[in-house]
């Protein structure tokens, strides 16, 4: 039997933009370590990390720039998107506002970002949804018995006055359209005229995280990526002082600092 010729990684740089707090920084955490952290710092300017994903045929190395979401940081986007060969466009379902902002980040990319760029539309924290919703045998509750003798019947009566009124079914539901303010139909729907990938995600329980990547993985256009050469890449690694294992942020004097969730 011939032995198996290993598979060298194709590298391939991509960048997440977003509005600040839609928690890009923590999709990117769950990808690259399985881990989430419930406190975290904004990212200042921008954090690197690297990250593989194995489809059946090739090895795909992500290099991740999760940019900062603050506007303050927003000049600094194109030199993190420029020579992108994907991006994740970050919007918290539970905020209208952070959708208009990721379609206005999608336009940019559309306008000035690479021609083949792959796009993914992901809308995270979907455990604050369905967390919110009650399910019916927790929202009924069982009317007191009345009895026949007088002085129980006045007490069951008196608690049930003091109770307070229990929400029905529908209540909850609204309750739990009032968490989500991005219908799924509706972020679908553009994403889909835009020609972008679409999910819905958590960083903190996992949810379809890793399917983000892996879609992504298999999208791209790999006969347009050019080759880069070994030592000019290690050279700019060098002067950007990036570790593959940890996070680098760059501030907006280019200093090395650290970051967290966005």
């Amino acid at each position: 039997m011939s032995e198996e010729i290993p598979v060298k990684a194709v590298q391939v740089k991509l960048v997440l933009l977003g509005e600040a707090a839609v928690g890009k920084s923590s999709l990117v955490l769950r990808f690259c370590q399985g881990d989430f952290n419930e406190n975290t710092s904004p990212t200042i300017g921008a954090a690197f990390l690297t990250q593989k994903c194995r489809l059946e045929n090739r090895i795909v190395k992500f290099e991740i720039w999760d940019t900062a979401g603050q506007e303050r940081f927003h000049s600094l986007a194109p030199m993190y998107y420029r020579n992108a060969q994907a991006a994740v466009v970050v919007y918290d379902v539970t905020k209208s506002a952070s959708l208009e902002k990721a379609k206005a980040w999608v336009k940019e990319l559309q306008r000035q970002a690479n021609a083949n760029i792959v796009i993914a539309l992901v809308g995270n924290k979907v455990d604050l949804v369905s967390s919110s919703t009650a399910s019916p045998a927790e929202v009924a509750k069982p009317k007191v018995a009345e009895n026949e003798g007088g002085a129980d019947a006045e007490e069951n009566e008196d608690q049930e006055d003091d109770a307070s009124p229990s929400p029905s079914p529908s209540a909850a539901e609204e309750a739990s359209d009032d968490v989500r303010q991005v219908p799924t139909a509706e972020a679908e729907a553009y994403a889909k005229e835009s020609g972008l990938l679409f999910f819905e995600a958590s960083a903190k329980t996992g949810h379809n995280v890793g399917e983000i990547f892996t879609e992504i993985a298999k999208t791209i256009p790999f006969d347009t990526i050019s080759p880069k050469p070994t030592t000019a890449q290690s050279g700019n690694r060098r002067s950007a002082n990036t570790n593959e294992n940890n996070n680098v942020n760059l501030g907006e004097n280019q200093q090395a600092k650290k970051g967290g969730c966005c």
